[in-house]
């Protein structure tokens, strides 16, 4: 059993509601007229905080129904990028480090604080912060196993070769894509337990997650 009174739970996921692209809500019954509430969930499969399958770009066929939990935890580092520029690229440099202290099927979050700019829909999605290609070559290379990041995306949604290719060195190479981050900035270690959980739908490119990280006090 993990004693939680050892750990800060920190939770990475954004709530749903009117300010994520790609969901919405229409009341499904109502205590006044059913006897109980209950509501139509309308949701992008890569909507808010969520996790790519390799599906998503045809990588090969695994679907996100097929990720099995054991995959989906383990120790994550966390790297503070400074984010100067519009369309930043991270490069492997940018690691610092904690490039020097991964080891094979650890994960890495990158902070950046684009969170912070999920009310501006336009800045969040289209001047986000990219990885480069050399970093999601290196991300394979050392057998990475999850890569979070707090933009929306791993790459410029409105590139369709450059998101199509840093998209496919990664899940192409086992590197699972957590996209949506938030709460970065609250934790303090260097490293956590990570904890990235999607919803489970047969024959899924992708789907929203609930994401979490355990900080030892």
């Amino acid at each position: 059993m993990i004693d939680l009174s050892k750990y800060k739970v920190h939770d990475l996921t954004h709530t749903f509601g009117e300010q994520i692209a790609g969901f919405s809500t229409t009341p499904a019954r109502t205590i006044k007229k059913d006897g109980w509430n209950a509501t139509w969930l309308k949701i992008y499969s890569h909507a808010g905080t969520h996790i790519d399958a390799p599906f998503h770009f045809e990588v090969n066929d695994q679907t996100i129904d097929q990720f099995q939990p054991k995959e989906m935890m383990g120790k994550a580092w966390l790297v503070k990028v400074n984010i100067t520029q519009s369309k930043q690229l991270l490069e492997i440099g940018d690691l610092g480090e904690i490039a020097k202290k991964i080891r094979s099927r650890d994960s890495l979050l990158i902070r950046s604080d684009w969170s912070q700019r999920i009310n501006n829909a336009q800045k969040y999605r289209d001047n986000l912060p990219r990885i480069s290609r050399n970093l999601a070559k290196w991300c394979v290379e050392h057998q990475v196993k999850m890569l979070g990041v707090e933009p929306p995306s791993v790459a410029d949604v409105n590139n369709l070769p450059e998101v199509t290719e840093i998209h496919k060195i990664l899940l192409g190479g086992s590197v699972i894509i957590i996209e949506g981050l938030k709460n970065l900035d609250r934790i303090k270690s260097e490293a956590v337990f990570l904890i990235a959980l999607p919803l489970k739908y047969e024959n899924g490119d992708g789907a929203p997650a609930r994401v979490i990280a355990l900080e030892e006090l």
